[in-house]
């Protein structure tokens, strides 16, 4: 199909779901002037002929540009020449068009009230290349992203050989159009989600990114910018391939009030760019000197260490359909005779205190939490079932539970798959540190909590003493994801890509590591297991230890101090 009709059906969908109120389809929010003009000052050159904001919104950066391009000297009448904006929604297009008015400039032909996929399709086809671009791309997740632009959207994807899934967000491909249409030598400047860092679905756009740009510059901020939509951004800024030094630097900022104090062009950025590897590994260990992250990459090569996997399999939790029907406390079980119907289950990670979990564990677990008990209905046919089981069954389907998407999807509403007791548990979400705490009451675990199941003949005490030593523990802060919140995220198969050292593993005191850790004295702790495992087992430096423990807690601290910013805002 020809990108002209293309680009005629993706309107007419545009009209019909502005028609409809929906608000989903930009997934645009506007952009502080500051970070505006930011970018465009260190995207924008006097060498700029070709200008172009590939999802313009109101303007906001148009008009950044334009006094951009007048602060150089260019002539006001050859401005609106030297800037494309394409816009989706016609209103919106309408402002970016009144931006020129405001400088006495016609810039009526500049914007184009269009689909920037299709545009780009054509643009790539007749081999036109642009100078700087500048934006802040949509942030629309996948399944939100009408059909035929989604087409447009892999296609473009696929040009740049790249395999898009369907986790993907509709900012890739903006971003991966944008480098296509840039010229060698070109800078570009975006308003990207942190999630670019070290989501496992933007792996390939990194390396793809890592490939494309000689240098790469992102600027971070500790208080969220758009602090309504509680979603941590970062500004992209890159060169592309005109030289050969590749690198990459992270600066941080406390908030966006520190951008006016900051002039890029007037920095020696150069000296401080750190070797960008052109792979698909986090970009989170870019917050580290240069020399840590050797380190990092040196360790991750040993032989001698093993990853996590190799020693047990990490799996989710129970997915009940809805915790509040299927999780009692010991009364609401007794109410409804289900005592001999139900297992012993873990819903918050608060409850997991030590690395292990006891009876005893449990038992106070219960008087805190109190819905501590699952319901365990056999995969029988309703009318087999005993008559107290038909009427707890009745009073879920009173309440409408067999309606949510998990409960609606099986066969028997009321039967929890995987109920599987595991050998032990990992947080999921953490806080402070990740560790593995041995399960020794016979219970199992919902979501909240990963299940883990060790290799036959794999000693589980050695395994969670071992875990946690500043090595394990620094490398879980470049494997996990924080957002936001501040909370290090951990999906199973990240789980079992950390590496743990065992080289001495057998000599650790696991009931003295389970009882530090009950206090909080996970630094003795570390104490203990890098002398052992680090020190005398992997023979690594006492300066490089401290490193190891330093990347550890720099990441961790950062982590955390976005939290706190997170729960002000």
């Amino acid at each position: 199909m020809a990108s002209e009709e293309l680009l005629q059906i993706q309107l007419e969908e545009v009209k019909k779901m502005e028609t409809n109120g929906d608000k989903k389809l930009r997934g645009g929010y506007y952009t502080p002037n500051e970070i505006a003009r930011f970018i465009t000052k260190w995207v924008i050159t006097k060498e700029s002929n070709n200008i172009l904001e590939p999802s313009c919104g109101d303007g906001q950066f148009i008009e950044s540009a334009i006094e951009i391009l007048s602060s150089l000297g260019i002539n006001k009448r050859t401005i609106p020449n030297k800037i494309i904006g394409v816009e989706l929604n016609a209103i919106e297009a309408k402002k970016s068009s009144e931006r020129f008015t405001k400088y006495l400039l016609d810039g009526e032909e500049s914007i184009i009230e269009g689909d920037f996929f299709a545009n780009c399709h054509k643009w790539l086809d007749n081999q036109k290349e642009f100078d700087s671009i500048i934006g802040n791309p949509p942030f629309i997740r996948y399944q939100d992203f009408p059909e035929k632009f989604k087409t447009s959207a892999l296609d473009l994807m696929k040009r740049a050989n790249l395999k898009p899934n369907k986790l993907m967000n509709t900012w890739i491909p903006f971003v991966v159009g944008s480098t296509l249409l840039l010229r060698s030598g070109g800078r570009i400047g975006f308003v990207l989600p942190a999630e670019l860092f070290q989501v496992n679905y933007a792996s390939e756009i990194r390396k793809f990114l890592s490939d494309s740009y000689s240098k790469v510059i992102i600027i971070t901020f500790r208080k969220l910018v758009f602090a309504n939509i509680q979603q941590e951004v970062v500004l992209f800024l890159g060169e592309k391939n005109g030289r050969k030094s590749h690198g990459i630097n992270i600066i941080e900022m406390e908030s966006t009030e520190s951008l006016k104090d900051t002039d890029l062009n007037k920095k020696n950025i150069d000296e401080t760019l750190k070797v960008l590897d052109s792979s698909t590994e986090k970009w989170t260990q870019y917050f580290l000197s240069e020399k840590e992250v050797k380190l990092l990459r040196k360790l991750k090569i040993n032989s001698e260490i093993g990853l996590t996997g190799s020693y047990m399999s990490v799996d989710v939790g129970i997915v009940t359909g809805q915790n509040n029907y299927f999780v009692l406390n010991k009364d609401r079980l007794k109410e409804h005779g289900l005592e001999n119907q139900s297992q012993k289950i873990f819903s918050k990670s608060i409850q997991l205190k030590g690395i292990v979990a006891t009876n005893e564990d449990f038992k106070q677990s219960a008087q805190r939490i109190n819905s501590n008990y699952l319901v365990n209905i056999p995969d029988t046919e309703y009318k087999h079932l005993p008559k107290y089981l038909q009427k707890y069954i009745d009073i879920g389907e009173k309440e409408e539970v067999h309606k949510g998407y998990k409960c609606r999807i099986r066969k028997n509403w009321w039967v929890i798959p995987s109920l599987w007791k595991p050998d032990a548990f990992m947080l999921r979400q953490v806080h402070n540190y990740p560790k593995i705490i041995l399960n020794s009451c016979q219970a199992t675990n919902t979501d909240t909590i990963h299940r883990i199941k060790f290799m036959d003949g794999v000693n589980g005490e050695i395994i969670a003493s071992a875990f946690l030593n500043s090595l394990t523990l620094a490398f879980s802060e470049v494997t996990g994801r924080s957002y936001g919140g501040g909370v290090l995220t951990f999906e199973p198969t990240e789980a079992e890509n950390l590496p743990l050292p065992l080289e001495g593993a057998e000599h650790l005191n696991f009931q003295k590591i389970d009882a530090l850790i009950r206090k909080g004295e996970i630094e003795k702790v570390l104490d203990i297991t890098d002398k052992i495992l680090l020190k005398d087992g992997l023979n690594l430096s006492d300066s490089e230890i401290k490193s190891l423990r330093t990347i550890w807690k720099k990441l961790r601290d950062r982590r955390l101090y976005r939290k706190r910013n997170y729960d002000l805002s």
